[in-house]
Formats: C-alpha cells, sequence, structure tokens
C-alpha cells in the first residue's frame, strides 16, 4: 500500500517564463525572492530537463553556458519607430501655385538603425508617390554620421539629402518607447494644408444656378476642324514572333469626326505588296472586345452605337502605346501641326516633342580577309578568282600608254654572284629590264670549259622584292639597278657592274626616276667613259 503522507503535495515542473503582450519574461520560481544571488539566478536561467531529472542513459552530463549577451537584431526584430512627417515642394515657373505640401511617413528599425521614408499616394495628385526613400542609413551631416532615434522627436526637423523634413506626429508604441528611454516627447504639431488640394476639393453650387449647355455639336466641330488632320508616325514590333519585324506607320487623326486610319509606311526594296492602307478610316474603340455579354456578334456587325469608349487624340503621344484592334503602336513622331495642337489644347506648352530612334543600329560590316596565294598563277589572278566569279585580268600589270611610250625599249646590266661557291665566282650575266610591262629577263653568256650550263638563267617575268609580302608583293622596278648595286631575284644575289649606253641615255632625260646621288654617281660614270 502506499504512504499518502510521503506522496510530495506538488511533483510538477515549475516554468521559469512567463508571457505577458507576447513577450517571455522571467518570474520568481518555487522559493526564490528577489534577495536571490546571481549566482543562483545563473544556475535557473542555465539548467536544463536532462539537469534536473539526469541523461536517460545514466550518463551524467556538465552544464552547458549560455552566452548571457542578446544581439540587437534579436531584441529589437520587427520593432519601428513610426513618425509622421511633412516637406515642402517648391514649382517652378507656375502662376497657379508656389508650393506643394507632401506628407511623408518615417519608418525608424531599431534593430539596424536604418529609416525608411514613404509618402502616401493622393489620387489625382499628378506627381509620383509611394516610396520616397528606401530603407537605409541617413547621414546627418557631411561628417557622415547617421541619424539615431534618439535624435528624433515631434517639433524637430530632419535634413535628408538636402530637403528639410518635419517631423509632426507619432504613433502610440513610439511615444511609449521614447518615454521609457527617457526622451520627452513634445506636443503634436498640426501639418499645413497643401494649397494645390485644397484649390481642386469641390465647391458647392448654389441650387439656383444654371449652366448653359455646351453649343459644341457635329455640324460645328466639322466646320471648324474641317481639313485639320493630325499625323502620327508609329511603329509596330512584331519581332517576338516567327519571322516578325518592326514595322513602320503612318497614323491620321482627322479632327472633324475622330476618325483614324492607319496607312503603312513602304521603302524601296522591302519586299511588300504596296498595299498602303492598313485599316481604313473610321472610330476606333479604346477596347474592342468590351461588350455586352449579350450581343449577339455572330449574327450582327458592330456599329459606333455599341462602342461609346473611343479613342481621341489624349490617347496619342509621342512614347505612348495605343492598343488598336490587337496591335500595339508606339508613336515616335509627330509632325509640326500636331504639336501645335497639343500645345495649345493640352497645355503641353514644355513638352518634348523629339522623335524616338527605333531602327536598331547598323552594325560595322566585317572586313573580307584578302585569300593567301595557293602558289598556282601570280597573287593577282589568285585574288581576282576569289572577287570574281568570271576572273579578269589584272589591270595592274600592263599598261597601254606605259605600252605605247617605252615600246621596244631596253635596259641591259653586266652582273655577277654574290658568293662564296668558287665555281661561280666566275660567272658573267646579262640582266635585260623591259621598260614596258617592267619584265626582268637574265642570260649568262657562253664561256668555254666553264663546266656549266649557259644561256637563258631566268625567263622574262616580273620578279618579286626580296622581304615582301607573297599576298600583296611588290616588284623590282628599274630604279633597284645602277652601278655597284645588289639586287636579290629569287634567292641570288647580283651584283651590276656595268651598264650598256640606253641606260646612261635612258637616266639623263629622266634624272627624276632615280635617287640624286645614284644620278650623279651615274653620270660621273657616263662621263667617264664618254658615253654622255
Amino acid at each position: 500500500m502506499w504512504n499518502i503522507a510521503s506522496v510530495p503535495k506538488d511533483v510538477r515542473k515549475t516554468s521559469s517564463l512567463d508571457y505577458i503582450n507576447g513577450y517571455a519574461l522571467p518570474e520568481t520560481i518555487g522559493d526564490v525572492n528577489e534577495e536571490q544571488t546571481q549566482a543562483a539566478m545563473s544556475d535557473l536561467a542555465y539548467s536544463t530537463a536532462r539537469m534536473t531529472y539526469g541523461n536517460r542513459l545514466g550518463r551524467q552530463e556538465q552544464k552547458t553556458s549560455v552566452d548571457a549577451f542578446v544581439p540587437a537584431h534579436v531584441s529589437f526584430d520587427k520593432k519601428v519607430l513610426l513618425f509622421t512627417a511633412y516637406m515642402k515642394s517648391t514649382v517652378h515657373e507656375s502662376s497657379q501655385e508656389n508650393f506643394r505640401v507632401r506628407y511623408l511617413k518615417i519608418y525608424y528599425y531599431l534593430e539596424d538603425d536604418t529609416i525608411a521614408i514613404v509618402e502616401p499616394e493622393v489620387m489625382n495628385s499628378g506627381i509620383q508617390q509611394g516610396v520616397f526613400l528606401k530603407r537605409q542609413r541617413i547621414p546627418r551631416d557631411a561628417t557622415g554620421i547617421t541619424y539615431h532615434w534618439k535624435e528624433l522627436n515631434i517639433g524637430c526637423n530632419m535634413s535628408v539629402y538636402g530637403k528639410v523634413i518635419r517631423i509632426t506626429d507619432c504613433n502610440e508604441w513610439t511615444r511609449r518607447f521614447l518615454t521609457k528611454e527617457g526622451i520627452s516627447v513634445n506636443p503634436v504639431e498640426s501639418a499645413p494644408e497643401d494649397p494645390y488640394i485644397v484649390s481642386r476639393l469641390p465647391v458647392d453650387k448654389p441650387s439656383n444656378s444654371y449652366q448653359t449647355p455646351s453649343d459644341f455639336d457635329k455640324l460645328k466641330q466639322f466646320l471648324t476642324l474641317d481639313r485639320k488632320v493630325l499625323r502620327f508616325f508609329a511603329t509596330w514590333d512584331d519581332r517576338q514572333n516567327m519571322f516578325g519585324e518592326m514595322r513602320n506607320y503612318i497614323l491620321h487623326y482627322y479632327l472633324e469626326n475622330d476618325t483614324i486610319e492607319i496607312r503603312e509606311k513602304h521603302e524601296g526594296n522591302d519586299g511588300r505588296d504596296p498595299f498602303p492602307i492598313l485599316l481604313a478610316r473610321q472610330k476606333i474603340p479604346r477596347n474592342h472586345r468590351d461588350l455586352p455579354f449579350t450581343f449577339p456578334t455572330c449574327a450582327l456587325e458592330l456599329t459606333e452605337n455599341e462602342y461609346t469608349d473611343l479613342l481621341n487624340p489624349a490617347d496619342f503621344g509621342v512614347g505612348r502605346v495605343t492598343h488598336i484592334y490587337g496591335r500595339d503602336f508606339l508613336v515616335t513622331e509627330v509632325d509640326e501641326f500636331t504639336a501645335q495642337f497639343y500645345k495649345q489644347n493640352f497645355g503641353l506648352q514644355d513638352a518634348d516633342f523629339t522623335p524616338i530612334n527605333t531602327n536598331p543600329a547598323a552594325g560595322s560590316r566585317p572586313t573580307q580577309a584578302r585569300p593567301p596565294h595557293n602558289g598556282i598563277g601570280t597573287a593577282e589572278d589568285a585574288y581576282l578568282s576569289c572577287v570574281y566569279i568570271a576572273p579578269k585580268a589584272p589591270l595592274g600589270q600592263k599598261s597601254l600608254p606605259k605600252l605605247l611610250k617605252y615600246a621596244n625599249q631596253l635596259l641591259r646590266y653586266e652582273a655577277h654572284l654574290e658568293t662564296t661557291a668558287v665555281e661561280d665566282k666566275d660567272r658573267t650575266f646579262i640582266i635585260s629590264y623591259r621598260l614596258a610591262d617592267d619584265y626582268i629577263s637574265i642570260f649568262e653568256p657562253p664561256k668555254d670549259n666553264s663546266g656549266t650550263t649557259q644561256g637563258k638563267f631566268l625567263e622574262a617575268r616580273r620578279v618579286q622584292r626580296e622581304g615582301s609580302n607573297p599576298d600583296l608583293p611588290e616588284y623590282i622596278g628599274f630604279a633597284d639597278f645602277f652601278l655597284g648595286a645588289t639586287v636579290s631575284i629569287n634567292g641570288r644575289k647580283f651584283v651590276v657592274d656595268d651598264a650598256d649606253v640606253a641606260v646612261f641615255e635612258f637616266m639623263q632625260a629622266n634624272p627624276g626616276l632615280w635617287p640624286a646621288d645614284v644620278a650623279a654617281k651615274m653620270r660621273e660614270i657616263g662621263l667617264k667613259k664618254n658615253i654622255l
């Protein structure tokens, strides 16, 4: 039998936390009172279930130490200070208003001292509203010191990147937080009214007022705006579809009856049939699918009576996209009359009507590399065979005026080989240069018991200069031959020893074709030989 007296009265494990307003706060545990020592409180804070009841396997565990430091992003998580403020924005070049009052909300995040400023949206305000400043740390002055929540209070001015913001109120939680931290919260201030918003408020008209109906009818519209047409240049971008492209159109808006005509803008060799009209002149609805569900579209045609919301000049403008029967037309340019019409009737005096360039930038055409010479024929012949389907004869080799001027004129030189071979040192060659086509031929005079085959040494041809590009060759000219000159021909070096009388006479007749020192030297040699 159990002894009831030996059973403890309360064997439950007491909790050390109490939840107040959703926050876990320490409470008195058991017989612990306020005079309990700090060491005992720490033991209670670090105690776990295993320390109280032991390990399940009977093992002893050491007490785990927990750091008492709580970081700011944990203690201040989701705690935000909210202030209400306003600023004055100057309006330039306006006769109706001098400034506007813009109402703001300042959010101060305690976890990282960042600030976000939001401007509540006001319908038809005419200005862009929403996020005024993204969440960030805001510098207080030029030193780079950022704002702290201790410096924010009702009635103080806050400088944000050159704009002065006046704080007027805060919410209740912010007020309690600042008061708890020892900051005296100033009384609430009232923000001034925005004169522009006040001017737009509806004014109650007296009940006995009478408004004369408008006398602008269709007949007056026709008589006033006859032959006045707005002209828009637009593009339709269909490149997202297969074989689509960007096409140009001209939109005509007839002011006399609010009809629209769309014409295709053709260019030369665009590959399209010359059909000028894409859409005949008609009134176009803003949404052609906005019809009653009960309308029998399969039996009746749509007329102007079914469409009440039609496109008007306010739906067009440079840079605006207008949806017409499933196509999005981007207006890129207007003519002078259309620009003046918008300035006079829509108050767009300072509007920018600069045309928008939608044509893609033409890329640079890649240069075609010259094909290398394959060794067959001359380099000019190889290049012309790559350029033309039926190659033509190179024009640079023979010139008709040159053939007529230097017909049958031949310059001959006597030369020997510059070599270390003993058997080639006594060989003599005659080099002939034809002025008509720059051909060079070499002949070796016969010599008895020489041990070599004399006769024709080089067939008449143009000879490339040593070291030149074989694909863009440079050829040896008559200026390379003079007494004492060394000319490299097909890998062999010839030293010019003498020249015939025709060379001296040609040089005397054309002294400017040779360098001055070469011409003077050849003239001196010709005078010694009594040739000149």
